[in-house]
């Protein structure tokens, strides 16, 4: 006899399932909604972004020019937008429970407050930054590489702190295997879970639609999984946040009408990070979000080969979209075909969530 996988997730958890996606239908329809008076904000304040100059490593960008010199002066801060939906639904949650509409709400401690604070915190850091390429500042048009890397290690400290000292996480789990106990090591590696993810979204947000749908199908994953383990707010915490994107990403399909930013990206890829931790599914993370490792491998491998093969290049371009785009693909092209390898390796990834 044939089971399903469904059939394994419990019938009557706090939040129904029908009210998981009710929630994900506000975030959507409210983002949606707001998006032409976002946009006219963006455009009367003249919030569009600066086309890159220089390479990581100082060198002129020279590709990526070539293939996004019209979209000089787009506005950006997209991602403003969508952790503001994602605020505003679950504010309205509490509202909602207050009022007797609602049973549960999503603003709960156990499960919400540790991703919405990263959620919110990173997102005014990526604002900051923003705000510098938009008004030329900084070294490299943007907040300066010293303060941001630090704010976003004191940020990922104080998540660490409260994760191992208040909440007594110490191990991860391994897929068909067991537990593993890290001690004082859960630190470090939640850190280095925070920074890198957020830092491999960011990498990855540059070409229309690319972060956008790759994020929809990694918190889309995530609910999932979360659901499946009992933690049904978190689980929908993860639908508001894909009904948020799903609405940014109705205008960022090329051609974009406005970009998502690193108030975008910052802030949902430290929370997916996150996430994956309080999960303890981050040995999963590598699959269901495995085009963002790919892309920040790419430019890893590509600084590194630059550095000690005497400026010698692995790739046309880096990160790893934009060699795709030198090879003439086409922005759709390798947007879509990027998609369809998140898909893939996401299904992977639930898969070993469910049964690892």
């Amino acid at each position: 006899m044939c089971y399903s996988v469904f059939m394994l997730i419990p019938l009557y958890p706090q939040l129904s399932f029908l009210s998981l996606l009710g929630y994900a239908f506000f975030a959507f329809v409210f983002g949606v909604s707001m998006t032409p008076w976002f946009l006219r904000f963006l455009k009367k304040n003249r919030l569009g972004k600066q086309l890159r100059v220089e390479t990581v490593d100082g060198r002129e960008a020279t590709i990526f020019r070539k293939y996004h010199k019209d979209k000089f002066g787009t506005p950006t801060m997209g991602g403003l937008l969508i952790w503001g939906s994602i605020l505003f639904t679950i504010v309205l949650s509490r509202v909602l429970s207050y009022a007797g509409v609602v049973d549960f709400s999503l603003l709960q401690r156990r499960e919400v407050y540790l991703p919405l604070f990263t959620l919110v915190s990173l997102g005014l850091l990526g604002l900051v930054d923003d705000y510098f390429n938009i008004m030329g500042m900084g070294k490299k048009k943007g907040l300066d590489v010293l303060p941001k890397i630090t704010t976003l290690l004191v940020i990922s400290l104080i998540g660490a702190y409260w994760f191992y000292v208040k909440l007594g996480y110490d191990q991860i789990h391994v897929p068909f295997w067991g537990d593993i106990e890290l001690g004082i090591w859960y630190i470090p590696t939640f850190m280095f879970i925070l920074v890198g993810t957020a830092n491999a979204v960011n990498v990855t947000d540059g070409l229309d639609g690319l972060a956008g749908g790759l994020l929809v199908l990694a918190f889309g994953s995530f609910s999932l999984l979360a659901y499946y383990n009992g933690m049904y707010v978190l689980a929908g915490f993860c639908v508001v946040t894909v009904g948020a994107i799903a609405a940014f990403l109705w205008n960022n399909v090329p051609p974009a009408l406005f970009f998502m930013g690193d108030t975008g990206s910052l802030a949902l890829g430290g929370t997916l990070g996150v996430i994956a931790l309080m999960t303890d599914t981050i040995l999963v993370l590598p699959f269901i979000g495995f085009v963002f490792m790919i892309e920040m491998l790419s430019v890893i491998i590509q600084l590194t080969s630059k550095k000690l093969r005497g400026g010698k290049k692995v790739f046309k371009a880096a990160p790893i979209h934009h060699h795709f785009e030198a090879l003439d693909w086409g922005e759709s092209k390798v947007t879509m075909r990027l998609w369809i390898t998140g898909s893939f390796f996401a299904f992977i990834g639930v898969l070993i969530g469910l049964f690892g």
